[in-house]
């Protein structure tokens, strides 16, 4: 009797923390799906972003600019990174996804690297100054005088220096930094494979140089679109896994994570 009373104690103990852990995993789910759908959308954009800088290399003068905004503010807005932004502010909820999927075991590492991805956005988004610019545009083209319009050409500059500025350099590099760190935690943890994690480590290597660093800041950059797209490419495919009915503990998940 007191061996099955202690039994039925002890079940009743660990039921409790049981159910603690699956309505965890189970709350991340809806993000982990709405993750993966914006690693995708993030791919895609990045591809329009390279298109329109081949097909429209970016201007070196203020006026050009204007002009380009007044004949097309929408593709000037592209020009100055508009589809960046974007994919940038979908990169926070990756981040958080990252964090939802790792932080079990790895918390200081993770609530870093989070921190580190979130500062990158804020400090982007302050950085670009597209929308700035179509303003400009429009009250240069309505100046009546040549010293409004020298005025308007002044901030104009200034703008475009902002736009390549501290704020952007800084942006790169943390997000270098969260790519890091998060392809760390990858390494020790069993949730991603090891091609994901490593990629994650190329990836932040090469963002530690802006690519507003000369030459080979531009060339790192470049080349640092391919880590890029493989690497959201395999987070998708992983957050949507994890957001399937199939556990990510079951015995052909596992056998993913180790491919």
């Amino acid at each position: 009797m007191s061996t099955s009373i202690s039994e039925s104690s002890s079940a009743s103990e660990l039921r409790p923390e049981a159910a603690v852990v699956e309505p965890v995993e189970s709350a991340w789910k809806p993000l982990y799906r709405v993750a993966g759908a914006a690693a995708l959308l993030s791919i895609a954009l990045t591809f329009l972003a390279v298109i329109v800088f081949i097909a429209n290399p970016p201007l070196t003068t203020i006026t050009a600019w204007f002009t380009l905004f007044q004949r097309n503010g929408l593709l000037g807005l592209m020009n100055l990174d508009l589809l960046m932004l974007v994919t940038y502010v979908l990169m926070g909820v990756i981040y958080v996804a990252l964090y939802g999927a790792l932080h079990r075991g790895h918390e200081p590492v993770m609530a870093l690297a989070t921190i580190c991805g979130l500062v990158s956005i804020v400090t982007y988004i302050a950085s670009n100054t597209g929308f700035n610019l179509l303003v400009l545009s429009g009250q240069y083209a309505a100046a009546t005088t040549e010293a409004q319009r020298a005025t308007i050409r002044a901030a104009g500059q200034a703008m475009l220096a902002i736009w390549q500025g501290t704020a952007y350099d800084v942006s790169y590099v943390l997000g270098g930094v969260a790519a890091l760190l998060i392809a760390t935690v990858m390494l020790r943890s069993h949730l991603f494979g090891r091609v994901t994690a490593y990629i994650g480590l190329v990836l932040g290597v090469l963002m530690l140089v802006p690519a507003t660093a000369g030459t080979i800041g531009l060339y790192m950059s470049l080349i640092s679109l391919v880590p890029t797209v493989i690497w959201l490419a395999l987070l998708a495919w992983r957050f949507f896994q994890f957001a399937s009915p199939q556990r990510p503990g079951s015995a052909s998940a596992h056998r993913d994570m180790l491919a």
